[in-house]
């Protein structure tokens, strides 16, 4: 099938490992012209080489790091001065965090401005573009929808889920959808170091929780995401879709 997304413009945060590094591929060999951002330079400078080497198009830089108070507008700015605009925005940008009820303050507020507030400003600042081109994508990948305990991550995720079914409507007739994608277990860079290949925390946590028997590939979640900003998808809007192996047991 001809996703159609050849030439569209896209970035893609938290692109330096993992679940971002993915999607990045994932949308490159569709055509996709990419910007890519996160801290680590010299891994997005990897990334972009690789793919030039596979699709002989080099994406876009953009090193920063979004929890800046001036990281939003910069970011934008950057990509428009490159790209004249964007159609798909993808927010991947984040980190897990620990189970605890009492956690410190500072700790949490840190953890939810990471996975909300800087979704919700990055956004804020590529939606005027998008308005006025009269079509875009915004995909955000949040989390578990089912948490095993207290996390400020988990609870800025369904934060994100609320926002973005409210935005969803607000932009629909403005030809922009607003989806999200929740990983189950997925190979990044954080699932590696908690449950490496081989351990008996990853293959109990298979048995246990995973009807498929195994963590996920980022592409297997990219694939989604690729479709989600095609405009084969034009009428999937305000939805929360897991990318899990079947773990999601009870939220619907």
């Amino acid at each position: 099938m001809d996703l159609q997304l050849s030439g569209k413009i896209c970035l893609v945060t938290g692109a330096s490992a993992g679940i971002g590094n993915g999607i990045a591929r994932v949308l490159a060999r569709e055509g996709v012209r990419l910007a890519i951002t996160a801290r680590r330079g010299e891994r997005l400078e990897k990334l972009a080489d690789e793919i030039m080497a596979e699709t002989g198009a080099r994406p876009f830089i953009v090193t920063a790091d979004l929890m800046d108070d001036d990281a939003p507008e910069k970011v934008r700015a950057a990509v428009h001065e490159e790209f004249s605009g964007l159609d798909i925005l993808v927010n991947n940008a984040g980190l897990s965090s620990p189970l605890d009820p009492l956690m410190a303050d500072g700790i949490w507020n840190a953890h939810f401005n990471l996975k909300f507030t800087t979704v919700r400003r990055l956004t804020n600042a590529f939606m005027p573009d998008m308005r006025r081109r009269g079509w875009g994508r915004i995909i955000n990948v949040t989390g578990f929808i089912e948490p095993a305990g207290t996390s400020p991550a988990l609870a800025a995720c369904a934060a994100v889920h609320a926002w973005a079914k409210g935005l969803s409507r607000d932009l629909a007739l403005d030809g922009i959808t607003v989806n999200c994608v929740p990983p189950g277990r997925i190979d990044s860079e954080q699932i590696m170091k908690k449950y490496p290949e081989g351990s008996p925390a990853r293959e109990d946590l298979t048995t246990r929780q995973i009807p498929m028997g195994r963590f996920g590939a980022p592409e297997e979640l990219a694939h989604l995401v690729t479709f989600l900003a095609s405009p084969r998808a034009d009428y999937i809007t305000g939805t929360v879709i897991p990318v899990d192996g079947g773990m999601s047991r009870f939220a619907m």
